[in-house]
């Protein structure tokens, strides 16, 4: 038997994937503006990185309410849709595979970013905590500023939500993604419904483990008669344990995350789900996940697993030895080096990131960082 590496082929959806060096979804603001469309900028970006096996884009909003900061790219409109579709030709000419990652953010927004500025819309009306969303003050100008309290949905409008995830899907399909990844983790909609810390409803969507992880069921349902299940992904973030650092995001830590979302992951299977992302936890000096958790979610969950958060090589190489995980997403490390694989496999120098250039601005510190000279 030959040992799997990172660089063996995966199986996921109906694809080979050529390694199992992920590009994850990396939110970077450099949408065109008015319109959150995917521009020039965007396809050059996604180009850069398409060595690896296996692209989800950054969050893309699937409807105008769904946004939480500005300058980010939806997927409900005929101009984003064809912004995409200069993204998804540039990626299949080198070869890659690229999902669209599907996101609403729900209560994590403001007034400003919402259409007619009115209130957010959530499972309850709470308002989020410890968290930061980015409103823009001026022409290429914006500031972090806490979250709006939101407005409960209603049950009918739950329902409607639902379909514009399926809608989402369709536009992702026209715009030539190759399947869609949806956002259910970092305390974002789907992760407000699954969360006992945000959910408090009294309806089919409420009080129950079952009732609470039904909004994602559906939603799953839906964009599956889109791609089919095996071209679905789920990505959740599970934490054991959280900061007081201030973050732009983080998400929400269950009484019990090892039951929630293991649970979770047998309903993922049970649908058929093409693959499973893990979020992991990515402060400074954050723990690793517990073993215990990694065992029980390979027991739980029959399809590709994929992990990132703060991965190094060696990380991934030792939890893909482990047999614990398949695909291994590497976010920064990524941005600062849109060549990583081959850095990789010849074990070259990585590049420094520049924190300053994340989140919105030019090409500096998005399009113009260098490969390794071949």
């Amino acid at each position: 038997m030959t040992q799997t590496t990172l660089f063996s082929p995966l199986q996921l959806g109906g694809f080979t994937l050529r390694n199992r060096i992920a590009l994850p979804p990396l939110t970077r603001c450099r949408s065109e503006q008015p319109g959150n469309i995917p521009g020039a900028m965007m396809v050059d970006y996604y180009r850069q990185r398409a060595s690896a096996g296996f692209m989800i884009t950054e969050g893309t909003q699937i409807e105008p309410r769904g946004q939480g900061y500005a300058w980010t790219p939806g997927i409900h409109s005929a101009a984003q849709i064809n912004g995409w579709k200069k993204v998804t030709e540039a990626v299949h000419q080198e070869g890659g595979v690229i999902f669209c990652q599907l996101w609403h953010v729900g209560r994590v927004s403001h007034n400003q970013l919402q259409p007619d500025q009115q209130s957010p819309v959530a499972p309850s009306a709470v308002a989020a905590t410890g968290v930061r969303v980015f409103i823009e003050t001026g022409p290429g100008e914006g500031m972090l500023t806490a979250p709006s309290t939101p407005r409960e949905l209603s049950t009918a409008e739950i329902k409607e939500i639902v379909q514009l995830y399926r809608k989402a899907a369709e536009n992702a399909k026209e715009a030539g993604f190759d399947g869609v990844e949806l956002h259910s983790a970092n305390g974002y909609l789907i992760n407000q419904f699954i969360s006992e810390h945000s959910n408090f409803r009294t309806d089919e969507y409420g009080g129950s483990l079952e009732n609470r992880l039904r909004f994602l069921k559906e939603v799953i349902i839906a964009v599956s008669d889109v791609f089919g299940s095996q071209r679905v992904g789920v990505r959740f973030a599970p934490l054991f344990t959280s900061t007081d650092e201030e973050r732009v995001y983080l998400g929400l830590v269950e009484s019990d995350p090892h039951s929630t979302y293991i649970s979770a992951a047998r309903m993922l299977s049970q649908l058929e789900t093409g693959y499973l992302s893990i979020a992991e936890a990515d402060w400074d000096n954050s723990p690793e996940l517990p073993e215990s958790f990694r065992v029980a979610l390979r027991d739980a969950f029959q399809g590709p697993i994929m992990y990132s958060g703060r991965y190094t090589q060696q990380k991934a190489e030792r939890v893909l030895e482990n047999g614990w995980g398949d695909l291994f997403g590497f976010g920064r490390t990524f941005i600062a080096n849109p060549d990583l694989p081959a850095r990789f496999k010849q074990a070259h120098p990585l590049n420094p990131v520049d924190a300053a250039s994340l989140y919105g601005g030019t090409r500096k510190g998005y399009t113009d960082y260098p490969v390794y000279p071949s």
